[in-house]
């Protein structure tokens, strides 16, 4: 396979034209092998060093929080967006309202819904017009997951704070590929097995210091105190002073994998990617429009959707493309380890 414009060198070994990230990201040989040591060791007992390192988990914590932008400490690390999400739920009064886009991923809309909360949904490209007094709290993934569409993120920030109402960006579509500061929101969550490239069981949730005051740490146990050393017994009395009190307990194998997953991410620069992986789509669109097939309006976006060649999804598969279907759309999404040699061949199968 062509590597001539693949970013991360011989990190990524694909043997199909895997445009599918938006499902679920490569791993990279070095997050394959930090698994395999720490699950062999696991095995025998060797090492000394117990179930995992929670320095691996750390070093993850704070090499996401470069890549989006907020230093370390105000960085928590999970399993799930969705229980993240929950977290941020229980935090919202009970006559708060919720604002959404339509159709957005139900593991950010779902755990408000089962909390009772009134949630009002609202085409995307409404979402900053719609944030009125009502509003407790804007939801929102920054790229929607079914066909590729960005918010207008500025936006919907400026009319959030012109009311007073909180923000969660949902950013597992988009960080690793899009630059983002999440600062710049109360909260956000990001899955981290799509663009981030790490295993399935890594999520991180961020909070500003603002919004660190009304949030409970639901979760708290004894790696939630301030040492966790010495609260191993009885009720942790003097929680940590930063996220990490909002942590779930992490999954070591998860966690070591994730820690030379997001090394290699900063390595290469989400700037880089985000420049790599929008030339390829940009390719990609210009080919459908050329043989007439209509695209999502998603300029710039990492990831295509495409009306109407939903079941196209096998004749894919079958020239060695990897493709999803979400929502009727057939969906590409391109990453730093694909190149014009995998947009050719979806176009040559879609052509077919």
């Amino acid at each position: 396979m062509d590597t001539s414009n693949r970013l991360g060198g011989t990190e990524f070994a694909p043997d199909t034209a895997y445009l599918n990230t938006s499902n679920c990201g490569l791993l990279p040989r070095g997050a394959v092998a930090a698994v395999q040591e720490l699950a062999a060791a696991n095995a025998t007992g060797r090492g000394g060093r117990g179930a995992g390192s929670f320095e691996s988990v750390d070093a993850a914590r704070a090499s996401f929080g470069r890549l989006v932008g907020v230093p370390a400490e105000r960085v928590a690390v999970g399993s799930a967006v969705c229980v993240h999400v929950a977290v941020v739920a229980a935090s919202v009064p009970s006559d708060g309202e919720v604002l959404v886009p339509e159709g957005d991923f139900s593991s950010l809309l779902t755990p408000f819904s089962v909390r009772g909360l009134t949630i009002r949904q609202v085409p995307l490209e409404r979402l900053a017009a719609a944030v009125d007094a009502r509003t407790a709290l804007v939801a929102l993934s920054a790229v929607q997951s079914a066909d590729g569409r960005i918010a207008d993120l500025p936006a919907v920030r400026e009319a959030a704070a012109a009311h007073g109402a909180r923000t969660l960006l949902d950013a597992t579509q988009a960080a690793g590929w899009l630059p983002l500061s999440a600062g710049e929101w109360d909260y956000t969550v990001t899955g981290g097995f799509k663009f981030l490239c790490s295993p399935r069981g890594t999520s991180f949730l961020t909070v500003t210091e603002r919004a660190q005051e009304t949030l409970a740490p639901l979760h708290a146990g004894w790696l939630a105190g301030a040492d966790p050393w010495r609260s191993t017994y009885g009720p942790v009395t003097e929680l940590a002073p930063d996220a990490r009190r909002f942590d779930e307990p992490a999954a070591f194998l998860a966690y070591h994998g994730a820690e030379r997953s997001l090394a290699l991410l900063e390595e290469v620069g989400v700037d880089a990617v985000h420049a790599h992986a929008t030339a390829l789509s940009k390719r990609f669109r210009a080919g459908l429009a050329e043989a007439g097939h209509d695209v999502v309006a998603a300029a710039d976006s990492a990831v295509v959707g495409v009306p109407g060649l939903g079941g196209r999804q096998d004749a894919l598969r079958a020239a060695g493309v990897d493709a999803s279907v979400r929502a009727g759309n057939l969906r590409l999404s391109f990453h730093l380890y694909n190149t014009d040699a995998d947009v050719d061949r979806a176009l040559e199968a879609l052509a077919g």
